[in-house]
């Protein structure tokens, strides 16, 4: 059975004595850190031993990232222990309905601003915890007397993002650096106390990196064999009454071939929104009677290069997980979806120039992007 990363958290709970499901079955201990390195694909691990031996050698299995595979959507699955499809926050971008005329308005989730990442602050007009109402996992430790500590930079814990997704309040020990993150870590698992304690830990140079230069660049590798040396360090220093995860969010592709969507007529008759990122886009259309049509066009203009689905055929096979969604997580979701193929990129250099000029990309498939590992100290 291929477990998700909406697996781990239940686990965790499971471990701390809870009724929840325990699907990768993780040994009770005092405490648990969850420390997640952005961009660790399984795939590159495995290719990069040699740079990384202490993380390949506590890998004790790969988890799917779930579709797409991009850090918004991974996140949110993480910390509901729930595929986005329950969720709700299903890519880096897609259409919300306006607060004025009720028309479509693009939506950046992992900024949660309006129209572009740099567009308008969303989370007043948009306020996290309705946009995604669920409770979160972390909500469900708290309630059982754990508590919860976050190991991150500063201005993730006031973030649309985190308040939508983890939304247990918790103890910040700010973090942005290799050295700030193992000192949180072992501020919080170094106490006397009988007391559980829950921490949730990230980094992004990964997948900064590899964005900027590409994720098996020289400098993407450079960060890789730092992280190791930081776990290994790490490691040897933890208290035996504490458990410390490592997985990623999602891996990542070197682009090797661009199309450009603004610069073909074709794809925007009818297109009212194009939303997503590089490897997943989501198509909305200005009238459902234009799909047909559209469907046509975008398979066409991007044979070869990307699968392009309608919605229905998106849900129909499950690629936002096996529930069906509500009737407005399923408005979120474009009329038309395409899906990059190979190191195919779907650009928008006129919209998205930053987004556009990237070297490493992901959302898609393969197992790349898909693919992280769990590594375990225990």
């Amino acid at each position: 059975m291929q477990y998700t990363l909406a697996d781990i958290l239940p686990s965790v709970t499971a471990s701390f004595g809870s009724d929840a499901p325990d699907p990768l079955g993780l040994t009770p201990n005092r405490d648990v850190v969850l420390l997640l390195i952005d961009g660790l694909g399984a795939e590159l691990l495995a290719r990069h031993r040699d740079l990384a031996p202490t993380l390949a050698a506590h890998r004790t299995t790969t988890l799917t990232a779930g579709f797409p595979a991009t850090t918004a959507t991974s996140l949110t699955s993480l910390a509901l222990g729930a595929p986005c499809a329950t969720h709700g926050i299903i890519g880096y971008s897609f259409a919300v309905p306006a607060a004025t005329d009720g028309m479509r308005r693009l939506f950046n989730s992992l900024r949660w601003r309006f129209d572009s990442a740099t567009g308008d602050d969303a989370r007043e007009t948009y306020p996290p915890e309705s946009a995604q109402p669920h409770p979160s996992r972390l909500q469900d430790l708290a309630a059982r007397g754990v508590e919860v500590h976050y190991v991150v930079p500063e201005y993730q814990v006031r973030s649309g993002l985190t308040r939508a997704s983890f939304r247990a309040a918790g103890i910040l020990h700010p973090a942005t650096t290799l050295d700030e993150v193992r000192a949180g870590i072992l501020a919080v698992a170094r106490h006397p106390g009988t007391g559980s304690r829950f921490a949730y830990a990230y980094f992004p140079d990964l997948d900064s990196t590899g964005h900027l230069h590409g994720p098996e660049s020289p400098e993407a590798l450079a960060v890789l064999r730092d992280i190791d040396a930081f776990a290994a360090e790490l490691l040897g220093e933890l208290p035996g009454t504490c458990t410390l995860l490592v997985t990623g969010d999602h891996g990542m592709i070197h682009a090797d071939h661009a199309v450009d969507l603004d610069a073909s007529e074709a794809l925007h008759h009818d297109v009212a929104l194009i939303a997503g990122e590089a490897r997943v886009r989501h198509v909305y259309l200005e009238r459902t009677a234009a799909r047909a049509d559209a469907l046509a066009t975008w398979r066409e203009q991007l044979s070869g290069h990307a699968q392009v689905v309608t919605r229905e055929q998106a849900l129909d096979e499950h690629w936002f997980g096996p529930t069906p969604p509500t009737p407005v997580i399923t408005d979120r979701i474009g009329d038309l979806l395409a899906v990059a193929e190979g190191r195919t990129v779907l650009v928008r250099p006129e919209h998205e120039p930053l987004e556009s000029a990237m070297t490493g990309h992901h959302g898609a498939r393969t197992p790349d992007e898909q693919l992280v590992p769990l590594i375990v100290s225990r």
